[in-house]
């Protein structure tokens, strides 16, 4: 998420100060990506360093509006038009790096840092789900974040029992006798022998 684009989008429906983008940007998603007010104004000079928006007066409190200029109104409707890119590589997933480090490290216990992120994992979906009861009909814009976040969970517990799955086996064939394991002379041979 851009937090350039998503100023600009609250921008696109009336002039606002610092603090109003900052508390409404919130208040739409949930405060699934708090801001903070610094943040919020460091934004605010880049989009007016390049054109996007422009001062447009205080409230006689020292609340500075900025409004949206046609160009920042194109890039809003650009950025409303384009895909969220999937990109390669794809952003960093600490948990999968995580378990990668780890299966790769002596000594380190990996279905015990399965069992422990699936755990969290499944108290920030009821997390999620208590939040969702209780959304009325008025908040679809945080219950559309609610729902991405529910299914980003639940993704992750059902990638975490593939990983556990993946890890059994792998246990699996590295302790099965040599002798039970199929012999690759014999089944080259075969393969062999069908196709004359």
């Amino acid at each position: 998420m851009s937090v350039r684009h998503g100023l600009l989008a609250l921008l696109a429906e009336q002039p606002r100060y610092g603090y109003q983008l900052r508390t409404e940007f919130e208040a739409r998603t949930g405060a699934t990506w708090p801001l903070n007010i610094g943040q919020v104004y460091t934004t605010l000079a880049r989009l007016e360093r390049d054109g996007l928006v422009i001062p447009r007066g205080n409230d006689g409190e020292g609340h500075a509006y900025y409004a949206i200029t046609d160009i920042g109104r194109a890039e809003v409707a650009r950025w409303f038009s384009k895909p969220v890119a999937r990109t390669v590589p794809p952003p960093r997933d600490e948990l999968a790096i995580k378990l990668a480090l780890a299966i790769t490290a002596p000594g380190v216990d990996v279905l015990r840092i399965t069992q422990a992120q699936r755990t969290h994992t499944l108290r920030a979906l009821q997390d999620y789900t208590r939040l969702k009861v209780r959304a009325t009909d008025r908040d679809i814009a945080w219950t559309l974040v609610l729902d991405s976040l529910i299914f980003q969970a639940e993704a992750e517990i059902r990638w975490l029992d593939h990983c556990e799955s993946r890890l059994a086996r792998a246990e699996a064939a590295a302790h099965k006798p040599a002798s039970s394991q199929p012999n690759r002379h014999a089944f080259t041979q075969h393969a062999r022998g069908a196709g004359s």
